[in-house]
């Protein structure tokens, strides 16, 4: 695996470097030596699955409140997706920047995305298939959202949304209240 890091501190695109024979391909998608290297020595507690039916549509942008924060590590496994990460460490630099990269199934890149950021993604492809590997357990009573068109933030999504759910729509904007977190 390659780790190329992401303009925003501690988040890292991550190349796998495959096998490839007559057979097919074989491709390391973690191990935890080699995650070490960028400071990640948490379990992974819980794996997600999701599938997003409809190229346009939008999930998230996620985040978990302390003490609920969460590590993730998220390749796309059919379709592609544009997967969107926003700092929301108060104490950074990069504070409400955000980065944005193309996965893919033929791409094979992942997304670590560290404690301290929201997530979402827009699917470029119908029935885009991700799988998310968590370093904390889902708390919903800690879930909090960013509005995927806060002006604040002026993400360029690639595609006009054609679906986001209620949850994510109704999101509060990002204002004079919004604190970020302490990590």
């Amino acid at each position: 695996m390659k780790f190329i890091e992401a303009p925003l501190a501690g988040a890292y695109s991550i190349e796998l470097e495959p096998f490839v024979d007559d057979r097919g391909l074989f491709a390391r998608t973690f191990c935890q030596k080699e995650f070490a290297t960028i400071g990640f020595y948490n379990q992974i507690v819980q794996i997600n699955y999701s599938v997003t039916r409809q190229k346009g549509a939008i999930r998230g942008l996620h985040y978990q409140l302390p003490p609920a924060c969460e590590i993730k590590i998220i390749r796309c496994i059919q379709g592609a997706v544009f997967d969107v990460i926003v700092d929301i460490r108060k104490s950074v630099p990069t504070y409400l920047q955000w980065f944005g990269m193309e996965l893919s199934k033929d791409n094979m890149k992942l997304v670590y995305i560290p404690e301290g950021f929201a997530h979402g993604f827009q699917a470029l492809t119908d029935n885009a298939e991700l799988i998310y590997h968590h370093s904390a357990f889902y708390s919903p009573e800690y879930e909090r959202g960013l509005r995927f068109d806060d002006h604040a933030l002026a993400i360029n999504w690639p595609l006009p949304v054609s679906v986001i759910s209620p949850r994510d729509q109704s999101y509060p904007l990002i204002g004079d209240n919004f604190k970020g977190i302490e990590i």
